[in-house]
């Protein structure tokens, strides 16, 4: 059956400009990294995709690497694009990205213009799309001159292959330095892609002061911070997984945390994800959150968030007490 969406989508989401640009972006945006690839349901991917947009989401978030195996995920979108959104590709802003290791050899990653034009060339292949409304930097190139790689986003642009471009784990410094060149050439760095969440603050530390100054627009990240931000290890870490969740930063120390904070989001009458989301949209210095979905019920758990996005100053203290 064909899709159809709901009349009523653009009532029930927030958007927000994005830095000093005339672009509006949904508070939260649709991440297609994880469950999106060819060991997932394809129907279950356009059912989110789907209602995710009757919701008002009108941003989906990818980059060329992502799913299993990479590139997966940009056809997925693609397929379900060009089927279920052919007459609405206007109201979609579709991001990818380039930087990590995509293919062997040695021009398959990092920044040089041969990878960056290359890698957005197959994924426009893999989206079939003619662009794609925000193309990103994915992340920093300590061996490539910031000039070439911002040089590369400027000559995407002027070759209409991407509307807005932007980057993605930079800190400050090389932020700045990125903005600063971009601005010379003539094509505005629109947003910065960081991680972000109640336990990983580190965009406080001076990179949010960059954007703010530069009118440069956020869209962050990981903002339940691997799981750790909802109740999913409350019941204990299984002794297998142990090791691997401490890489991610995932531990019983940190679990007594969360169920404290948890105690927190339900006096607000919130999941712990859905506080956890809210409070990185607090204060209107992030754009949007990124947030991905297994299923049509965590995605309605996600927007949820939303219903009460405001935060107490005993509520922030709180917080802050319990995690930092």
């Amino acid at each position: 059956m064909y899709y159809i969406p709901d009349n009523n989508r653009y009532l029930q989401m927030q958007y927000n400009r994005c830095g000093n640009s005339g672009l509006k972006l949904p508070a939260i945006s649709a991440g297609l990294y994880q469950h999106f690839g060819n060991d997932n349901s394809f129907s279950n991917c356009k059912e989110i995709l789907c209602k995710a947009f009757d919701l008002g989401i009108t941003h989906f978030d990818l980059a060329n690497n992502y799913g299993n195996p990479a590139g997966s995920s940009e056809e997925i979108a693609g397929r379900i694009i060009n089927s279920e959104f052919r007459s609405h590709r206007d109201e979609l802003i579709i991001s990818t990205k380039a930087g990590y290791d995509m293919w062997e050899g040695p021009y398959g990653e990092w920044g040089s213009k041969k990878y960056m034009v290359a890698s957005l060339n197959q994924s426009l292949k893999r989206l079939k799309l003619d662009y794609v409304d925000i193309f990103y930097s994915h992340r920093f190139d300590p061996e490539t001159p910031l000039e070439e790689t911002m040089g590369a986003l400027d000559l995407i642009v002027r070759q209409g292959k991407a509307l807005y471009i932007g980057i993605s784990n930079y800190d400050a410094e090389k932020s700045a330095k990125a903005i600063e060149i971009l601005k010379q050439l003539g094509t505005p760095c629109l947003i910065h892609q960081p991680s972000y969440s109640i336990y990983n603050r580190h965009i406080e530390n001076g990179l949010q002061a960059v954007l703010d100054k530069e009118g440069v627009g956020s869209i962050v990240f990981q903002p339940l911070q691997r799981g750790a931000l909802t109740n999913a290890y409350f019941t204990g870490i299984q002794p297998e997984k142990a090791q691997q969740l401490s890489n991610w930063g995932i531990t019983e120390e940190r679990i007594a945390k969360s169920k404290k904070l948890d105690e927190i989001a339900k006096k607000r009458g919130q999941t712990l994800a859905q506080m956890a989301i809210a409070w990185t949209l607090r204060g209107g210095k992030v754009t949007s959150v990124l947030c991905g979905s297994s299923n049509v019920n965590q995605l309605l758990e996600n927007v949820g968030a939303l219903r009460n996005p405001d935060f107490s100053n005993e509520e922030l203290a709180a917080i802050d007490e319990i995690s930092l």
